[in-house]
């Protein structure tokens, strides 16, 4: 009985993880927001993966329809300037798209959190000098590092991609430092290191668990950013360089035609608008699933 007695106030008031978990997929599943973003994902993903089953012609070959041909039942979304098809260009492009996205934000949260984490967790002098850097870059706007850091490596999708992961480092750095204090503040913490619990424990099993909600809410949203802040490097030729088929470069080129062929900027442009919407709804849903408020 006493056993039972003392179980019960930990069984009845605190969930468990798999409980957790289980809420936080139901919140996340009835939100329409989630709905309407994870299938723009989804159909985005898709795209990518089986590009070269839905693309009826390759991206870069010239002269599979006639230059400037409107959108037809052969050609979906027609052709541009040197005959190639549109709608093959976009499909490929979609692959482009997420290897931007993630790449970019792969480096930016990485460096981003890891600088986090030392300042906030060690503190003292290497905090002060790490976050006063982070704050010289957050002086500068995203596209002026981007474009800073494209002018010396060079224009390129490789480049591109660096340059973006760079420009958002701040970003992580800064949510990453402010969660780490906010934890380190917590009784938990606090009782972790009275019982001597080491540096790597309380880094990894304590502290980045707990601060990793906001980072990936972030990086959800991130990736819109890195896509559209990629398309306009492209756009600037600053990117991804003919015949690659990525979506800013082929608005770059269509741009001459517009009058003309109006087709060759608008679906490119829809296809960017789509997926960014896509993951800003999923990010957005993301946030309202893992707000704190919300778990009972």
């Amino acid at each position: 009985m006493t056993q039972q007695a003392s179980t019960l106030p930990k069984s009845g008031l605190v969930l468990t993880r798999a409980k957790r978990a289980r809420r936080f997929l139901w919140r996340l599943l009835e939100s329409p927001s989630a709905k309407i973003g994870g299938f723009i994902c989804l159909v985005l993903v898709l795209t990518a993966i089986f590009a070269p089953v839905i693309a009826p012609h390759d991206p870069t070959e010239l002269g599979v329809g006639e230059l400037l041909q409107p959108p037809s039942l052969e050609f979906w979304f027609g052709t541009d300037e040197f005959g190639r098809d549109l709608f093959s260009r976009i499909v490929y492009g979609s692959r482009l798209t997420l290897y931007v996205g993630l790449i970019a934000v792969g480096i930016s949260m990485t460096v981003g959190v890891l600088v986090g984490l030392i300042a906030g967790y060690i503190g003292g002098w290497l905090e002060t000098i790490l976050m006063r850097m982070i704050d010289v870059l957050f002086s500068f706007t995203e596209t002026l590092i981007a474009l800073a850091a494209v002018a010396v490596l060079g224009p390129s999708l490789t480049n591109a991609m660096i340059a973006v992961g760079i420009s958002s480092i701040p970003f992580y750095a800064r949510i990453t430092y402010g969660a780490v204090l906010v934890e380190k503040n917590k009784e938990y913490f606090e009782a972790a290191q009275a019982i001597g619990a080491q540096h790597s424990r309380l880094i990894f099993r304590h502290v980045l668990p707990n601060v990793l909600s906001p980072i990936i809410v972030v990086a959800t949203v991130g990736v819109s950013v890195a896509v559209l802040s990629a398309s306009a490097l492209s756009f600037l030729g600053l990117g991804a360089q003919p015949p690659s088929p990525e979506w800013g470069a082929m608005l770059a080129a269509g741009r001459d035609y517009f009058k003309r062929a109006p087709w060759i900027t608008t679906f490119p442009g829809l296809a960017i608008a789509f997926t960014v919407l896509g993951f800003n709804l999923l990010g957005d849903a993301l946030r309202e699933a893992l707000d704190p408020q919300q778990r009972f």
